[in-house]
């Protein structure tokens, strides 16, 4: 805390409530997020939101390579003179949702370390402000390259939503266990930041699949959203509205794969929403 303040007083600044500031001053939950990384001297890691550039010290001395991306200017004029002695840090004045992960990567070859494994191959950690959660997720999920391993501090309960399993799924935990596996870590309360947000957090871990489940995304995802144009009425209600069909044709789709019409999208495991995309596309082929 007092190092924050006074990193702050020094600077003259002030946490921007706009952009979501809440800067980490617990030193445990530093050291856990970093050792979750699993760092190597092989690794590449894109960090999102550092702040102050107290978890990108870490992360620089551990990881072979590190791209550190601020949107707030002032904190990456701060950042670049910080860790100026890192020679494996490049400090990126921008918003994440502007950059393609690959690009950025094949950029920074010429700075990788001999002994950095395959620039194409990264991690990301985040210290995530609440309003830009889900879109980060996105960002990174549905990338032409996804990260191997996202180690990502949000708000406790969206946390929670991602990580849920059939009766509480949603179209974010959906769009997240699409692409990857979601793992909380640890909550961590709100004291552990300054200045601290209204809610607790959670430290989660997202470990990404070789491959996503085989079915064009473009289709699935329109029928998944669909299915939750209004979540507590039974699904197949929630499919006849959504996609402008006959409530008789989506109960035939339903059955056929063994889901009970009167069920809600709550309840769907992902391989269930798979199976009824099968059914849904040879219907969609047929017309």
């Amino acid at each position: 805390m007092a190092q924050t303040r006074g990193q702050l007083r020094r600077f003259d600044l002030r946490a921007r409530k706009g952009l979501g500031q809440h800067f980490l001053i617990d030193e445990e939950v530093l050291k856990l997020t970093t050792s979750s990384a699993e760092l190597t001297a092989t690794d590449v890691v894109i960090e999102v939101g550092p702040g102050l550039g107290v978890l990108s010290r870490e992360l620089a001395s551990r990881a072979g390579r590190l791209f550190t991306i601020e949107l707030d200017s002032r904190l990456a004029v701060i950042l670049e003179n910080d860790l100026a002695h890192f020679l494996n840090v490049t400090v990126i004045n921008d918003d994440v949702l502007n950059i393609d992960p690959v690009a950025l990567l094949q950029r920074g070859q010429g700075g990788l370390s001999p002994v950095t494994d395959s620039p194409l191959h990264y991690k990301v950690v985040a210290n995530l402000p609440y309003y830009i959660t889900s879109a980060v997720l996105r960002h990174f999920l549905e990338a032409s390259l996804r990260p191997r391993l996202m180690i990502l501090m949000m708000q406790k309960e969206v946390a929670q939503a991602i990580v849920a399993g059939p009766g509480g799924m949603s179209l974010l935990s959906i769009s997240v266990q699409f692409y990857a596996r979601p793992e909380i870590i640890e909550y961590v309360p709100a004291h552990c930041f300054y200045p601290p947000p209204k809610v607790d957090s959670a430290l989660l871990k997202v470990l990404s699949y070789p491959e996503p489940p085989a079915v064009d995304r473009v289709s699935f995802f329109r029928l998944v959203r669909a299915g939750f144009t209004a979540s507590r009425k039974q699904i197949c209600n929630s499919l006849a509205r959504g996609l402008g069909l006959p409530k008789d044709e989506v109960i035939s789709w339903l059955v056929k794969v063994g889901i009970a019409p009167q069920r809600r999208a709550e309840t769907l495991a992902l391989d269930e929403w798979v199976e009824l995309w099968r059914v849904f596309t040879q219907v969609e082929r047929g017309k």
